[in-house]
């Protein structure tokens, strides 16, 4: 291939990347992710585990104070909406306040869909947070998010550049951590470990550039 015929394909390469997305795509995405998303958290739940962001504080006043997961997880995300409009405009913010609020409903509902009989907390942890993972990869790749550190990881990858899922890590770890307060030694370490899986799903498949759908 000559110089001038590989700058010709180049255009069409890099229009490759940028897939508009229908309506309906986006509505059986937001329908998906927040499914595997909530699959997670009932893993998590039932193991006694947490997670990072604002599903993690959710955990921890669940745990703490016995509150409902999903009432507590949708008002934290609330105040976050604002930074969404501000930064990612209107359409992405509504897409993420959707989300939310059916990761809200179907954290309440999935256990009474499904039960354990036995579950070894640590295939809980990875794989929990893989299902998690894959939800919120699904979620960002049309352009919405589960609010709190979703939004502010975003904003960071599309504004300087840095990837999603290395500064949802940063700050899910200290999150985790802070929770020795709350939960036993070795459920912290667990979570962590979770926190890894969850977040190396996005550092893998979601990166600035590699991958361009629009909604």
């Amino acid at each position: 291939m000559t110089d001038k015929t590989a700058a010709s394909a180049q255009p069409e390469a890099v229009a490759e990347l940028f897939v508009r997305h229908p309506l309906w795509e986006d509505a059986l995405a937001l329908l998906f992710g927040t499914a595997m998303v909530a699959l997670g958290i009932a893993f998590y739940s039932h193991a006694g585990l947490l997670s990072g962001g604002t599903v993690g504080l959710a955990f921890l006043l669940k745990y703490q104070a016995g509150w409902s997961f999903g009432l507590v997880f949708f008002l934290l995300n609330l105040p976050f909406y604002l930074l969404g409009i501000w930064r990612m405009g209107w359409a992405f913010t509504l897409r993420t306040a959707c989300a939310v609020g059916l990761v809200s409903l179907l954290a309440e509902l999935t256990p009474q869909w499904v039960s354990f009989a036995r579950l070894n907390p640590v295939y809980a942890a990875v794989f929990g947070g893989f299902a998690m993972g894959l939800g919120l990869l699904m979620l960002f790749r049309h352009r919405a998010s589960l609010g709190g550190v979703n939004i502010l990881a975003l904003f960071l990858q599309e504004r300087f550049g840095l990837r999603a899922g290395v500064v949802q890590m940063g700050v899910d770890a200290l999150i985790v951590l802070a929770s020795v307060f709350v939960v036993a030694p070795d459920r912290v370490a667990l979570s962590v470990l979770g926190a890894v899986a969850l977040n190396m799903v996005l550092a893998v498949n979601h990166r600035a550039g590699r991958y361009m759908g629009l909604s």
